[in-house]
């Protein structure tokens, strides 16, 4: 077994994707690096095929028919032999001096007796726009450099949430929590962090600027227009995690795992309703009323606690309440620059 997949998603990514795997190559023998390539027009599947080549004991290709991001990481976790599983964007790439140490990490807890569950590390926002960078860190949220569970986290700030980035599962708590992500759907990263949190009982922590997460390219999915023209794969990865999980029934012992979910799921119902909003069309307003409707009919708990949150401030009412939402969404954008 390795001691880590590193499972890396291309779709017509010839441009870009030798940065990322040369990033992941100094992992070595210990990790392996599974190339989907999602149905690419352009030499994606050669340059793949090529690295495997080269390779042969580190790196696997698969080819697949277009399925789309979310069927990258599928067959990526379905395919992986790895005991912990990483997602890296074919745009996106590691650091160096933090892989090395994590790797460390990793070997530990491969020796141990219960492997923690999940290992988090902190992840960088490049803005090639205007060449900056924003890290996201969990200082003073999580304990560092040790294993620990639920019940020691902190209160996350919106700005810090656990996103696809900062998390290497232990690939059996992937599989054990029934995760299959939809095809031909962007955003489904928010699913893949959010569905198995329930299974996991132990976390690990390191205080490093591992994840590189490259901001800029028109193409981007998180960019406001394309997120706007793809609203409907919003809503749906939103209501998928909105059935995923009754964070409701999780035990006591995980009551501070609840509230981070539910603090989650409230952000997923403001990014849906603020990109309907900035729609602003009839269509898109009725969209945005019946994603409400629907919650409100599958748990009303939840509707509530939405309610009470920021995702109500995503979901005013009439003409001045979508320019107040609108005004709050663009200061929050200069803030916390997440797209």
């Amino acid at each position: 077994m390795k001691l880590i997949t590193f499972t890396v998603p291309c779709y017509n990514s010839a441009a870009y994707m030798d940065h990322c795997i040369e990033t992941l190559l100094p992992a070595g023998e210990e990790a392996e690096i599974i190339l989907v390539d999602d149905g690419s027009k352009d030499d994606t599947g050669k340059i793949a095929d090529a690295y495997a080549e080269k390779y042969p004991t580190i790196v696997r290709v698969i080819h697949q028919e277009n399925g789309g991001h979310g069927e990258g990481v599928n067959q990526g976790i379905r395919n992986a032999t790895g005991m912990y599983f990483k997602v890296v964007d074919s745009d996106d790439w590691l650091d160096g001096d933090a892989l090395a140490k994590v790797m460390d990490v990793l070997r530990t807890q491969a020796a141990a007796e219960k492997p923690v569950d999940l290992v988090m590390a902190n992840y960088v926002y490049e803005h090639v726009a205007d060449n900056t960078r924003n890290i996201v860190d969990y200082t003073g949220i999580l304990p560092e450099g040790r294993v620990f569970k639920w019940s020691e986290i902190g209160h996350f700030p919106p700005n810090k949430n656990i996103l696809m980035h900062s998390v290497i599962y232990r690939t059996e708590v992937l599989r054990k929590s029934g995760m299959v992500l939809p095809k031909h759907t962007f955003y489904v990263d928010n699913i893949f962090v959010y569905q198995p949190l329930p299974e996991v009982e132990t976390i690990y922590y390191l205080n490093l600027d591992l994840y590189r997460y490259f901001i800029g390219r028109d193409d981007q999915s998180v960019n406001e227009k394309n997120m706007i023209k793809r609203v409907d794969q919003q809503l749906r990865v939103t209501r998928i995690m909105m059935e995923a999980v009754d964070v409701y029934a999780l035990p006591v012992t995980q009551d501070k795992l609840r509230a981070y979910m539910l603090n989650y799921f409230s952000m997923m119902m403001a990014i849906s309703s603020i990109f309907l909003t900035l729609d602003g069309s009839p269509e898109a307003m009725e969209k945005r009323k019946q994603l409400w409707a629907d919650l409100k009919a599958h748990d009303a708990r939840l509707y509530r606690r939405c309610r009470f949150s920021v995702a109500e401030a995503c979901n005013l009412p009439g003409w001045l309440g979508c320019k107040l939402s609108i005004g709050g969404y663009r200061i929050a954008q200069k803030l916390f620059k997440f797209n």
